[in-house]
């Protein structure tokens, strides 16, 4: 089984956090970043935040649609959760906070996507950022601190997998 269409992008994981929101959504929602925390993903419906153990290093941010009922996230998964986003302008975009956004997917159409979560190399990507906070010094520069955050030798990746289930409540605003 192949998505119907897929879409990726690197994004800096401001505050820790990551952000995917219909392209007209743009207040955020405290309260579900802060759900985030604990879900490692959580949502309002229209927005997702993907919450790191790391502000530092790039993150994968894949984004998946299936015309059927997504499948199971990958063996190796870390761990998944369910998540719905409402997408009334058929545009979502990758936010990385304070940067601004990393990219944008423009969906099959608008509407209501659900489906799963899943994430791999959250762990090790936020043990490495910690192992080399520790090894920093007076002789590091900006730019050896950028070749570590570069030189993670296990990428951390967000998959979102999504299914379209019905009309967006925000087509008739």
């Amino acid at each position: 089984m192949q998505p119907i269409a897929e879409y990726s992008v690197s994004a800096r994981p401001c505050h820790r956090i990551v952000e995917v929101y219909d392209a007209d959504a743009y207040l955020g929602d405290e309260q579900a970043i802060e759900a985030s925390r604990h879900r490692v993903v959580a949502g309002n419906g229209y927005h997702l935040y993907l919450h790191t153990l790391q502000p530092d290093i790039h993150v994968h941010i894949t984004i998946r649609l299936w015309d059927t009922t997504p499948p199971a996230p990958a063996a190796d998964a870390e761990g998944h959760t369910s998540v719905a986003i409402d997408s009334g302008t058929g545009i979502l975009v990758v936010n990385q906070l304070t940067l601004g956004p990393a990219g944008e997917m423009t969906l099959p159409h608008p509407g209501v996507y659900q489906g799963t979560a899943w994430w791999i190399g959250r762990q090790a990507a936020g043990d490495y950022h910690a192992q080399i906070l520790q090894r920093i010094d007076d002789d590091w520069t900006l730019e050896s601190i950028a070749q570590a955050w570069a030189a993670c030798p296990t990428p951390e990746r967000y998959v979102l997998d999504l299914a379209h289930t019905g009309p967006s409540a925000l087509e008739d605003d």
